[in-house]
């Protein structure tokens, strides 16, 4: 997967904001004021911070041994970091975000969910 379309990906999701709150660098992908990823889109090999069910985390990074690795600067239970270089399958990475998104938006109150259900 590319920078672009990491980036992508990442916007296409309902009411998605992109943010540098750390370095012009660090791209930050919120939803309602949440992160749900981080990214460096310059650096080598590229890898994104995602959030992730603890024991899902655990499952991940015995399966893909290094590439999957704990949050890099988070909180080691509740993010990994994910290597984007080409050796996991694009679509892993797409469940990988869309799960991080998914996790995020559960945990909003209930007004800020449903109004992401509006067009």
């Amino acid at each position: 997967m590319t920078p672009h379309r990491l980036r992508s990906l990442c916007l296409s999701f309902n009411a998605v904001v992109e943010d540098f709150p750390f370095d012009p660098e660090t791209s930050v992908f919120k939803v309602q004021g949440k992160m749900f990823a981080l990214t460096s889109l310059d650096a080598r090999p590229l890898t994104v911070n995602l959030k992730c069910d603890p024991e899902d985390a655990i499952r991940l990074r015995a399966e893909h041994e290094g590439l999957i690795v704990p949050g890099r600067h988070m909180n080691k239970r509740h993010w990994n970091t994910v290597t984007v270089d080409g050796e996991l399958p694009d679509r892993l990475i797409r469940e990988l975000v869309e799960d991080s998104y998914d996790l995020v938006v559960a945990g909003l109150p209930r007004a800020d969910r449903l109004r992401l259900d509006r067009p």
